[in-house]
């Protein structure tokens, strides 16, 4: 069972963290039913929008396994696009903890491929990242 990675095992689960814009998703999975809990709520309750839900099953749907894992995600930070993005992320390196040889499926599917844009910073004497104040010629 799984790749014997003792310290990703801890009490039965496997464990994965995902990242994108400001949100930190901690993911753990265990095989099971296929109960997907975010943030203590069920997955339908706690994102409304259908794309953000298709995100996080996303990683589950390319190795085959919707059902075949319980999945548990804590969330925070971002809004929520971004917390899907993470989960999303999560979930993937967790499945990637568990067996070795779901690599190349999550590999071809962009999941495991960390989102490395972030919010730009806002520069001195504008108002804005991009934005200049108004341009007076008198």
């Amino acid at each position: 069972m799984g790749s014997g990675n003792k310290s990703n095992e801890k009490y039965g689960y496997w464990w994965g963290t995902g990242r994108r814009k400001t949100a930190i998703a901690r993911v753990r999975i265990r095989p099971g039913s296929g109960k997907l809990i975010v943030n203590k709520k069920e997955l339908n309750d706690f994102f409304a929008r259908e794309q953000d839900r298709k995100a996080v099953v996303a990683p589950l749907k390319s190795v085959h396994a919707e059902k075949a894992f319980d999945v548990f995600v804590n969330v925070k930070g971002g809004g929520t696009t971004g917390q899907a993005g993470a989960a999303l992320l999560g979930v993937a390196r967790a499945l990637r903890s568990y067996d070795e040889n779901y690599i190349q499926a999550l590999r071809d599917g962009g999941h495991l491929t960390r989102d490395p844009r972030m919010v730009e910073r806002k520069k001195p004497g504008q108002s804005g990242a991009r934005r200049r104040f108004q341009f007076s010629k008198r």
